[in-house]
């Protein structure tokens, strides 16, 4: 997926100094807090198999970062370009475009809630009730190892998973909330509430801030973040690519 943060926006009480790392969170998040989990050629990254199929190149790209990306993913691989607003060649297949939104936390009314109540930090023996419920939800992105960019928080009932929210991407002063999700039959009961209020709480206790990123056709989820604080930054737009297929041997004369 690929965010495009041309239109930003100032929130009330926070400056576009304050939000400015927020513009490219997967390259920022692969330079630094997750730079062990990511893989580099040149300025290009990506993040390690199995951990989430996000790439960034700069903001400014030049023709070589896109080569440089297209050697870390392969000929027709996947560019999941979820943070940038720079464009690939033409010769690079779009695959899908989703219109999102940024939200941060302003900072006014507390964000947060508590865990209890059947809440828990998800271990590495949870990864595979996790893969099920986003598999059936689908949140967006989870992967085998998408658990190690950070904690996640999950709701168990008669010892099955039905809810769980989780933080991904981060920046300097800032944690990224992902893959909220609720199992069908779990649904209408505040889960969701829980869990974010909880994620954000755990977030702004270290002296970070919370934000996220969420379609904007989710109306629903909208207002849910916004009940708990949260306010648009800015729009974005989710984008995939294919790159492009291996040039034709040459033929020998």
């Amino acid at each position: 997926m690929s965010g495009d943060a041309s239109g930003s926006s100032a929130v009330r009480g926070l400056s576009e100094e304050d939000t400015a790392v927020l513009d490219d969170p997967v390259g920022r998040s692969l330079r630094g807090h997750h730079a062990h989990l990511a893989r580099r050629r040149g300025r290009a990254l990506t993040c390690a198999r199995g951990v989430a199929t996000f790439a960034a190149v700069p903001l400014h790209p030049r023709a070589q970062d896109w080569t440089d990306l297209a050697g870390l993913l392969g000929s027709e691989g996947f560019a999941d370009l979820f943070s940038s607003p720079a464009v690939p060649p033409v010769d690079w297949e779009p695959l899908f475009t989703v219109d999102g939104v940024q939200m941060v936390a302003t900072g006014g009314e507390p964000v947060g809630g508590v865990a209890g109540d059947g809440v828990r930090r998800l271990a590495e023996p949870d990864v595979p009730a996790a893969l099920e419920l986003t598999a059936r939800t689908r949140p967006g992105p989870f992967w085998p190892r998408t658990h190690l960019m950070g904690d996640y928080l999950g709701v168990w009932e008669d010892g099955v998973l039905v809810a769980m929210a989780g933080e991904r991407l981060h920046q300097p002063g800032w944690s990224e909330i992902s893959a909220v999700c609720t199992a069908p039959e779990a649904r209408g009961r505040g889960l969701a509430t829980r869990l974010v209020g909880a994620a954000a709480a755990r977030i702004t206790a270290r002296g970070e801030r919370p934000f996220l990123h969420v379609a904007a056709g989710n109306a629903t989820a909208i207002a849910l973040y916004e009940r708990l604080g949260f306010r648009v930054r800015t729009e974005v737009t989710f984008r995939g690519f294919r790159t492009p297929p291996p040039l034709p041997a040459a033929r020998l004369c």
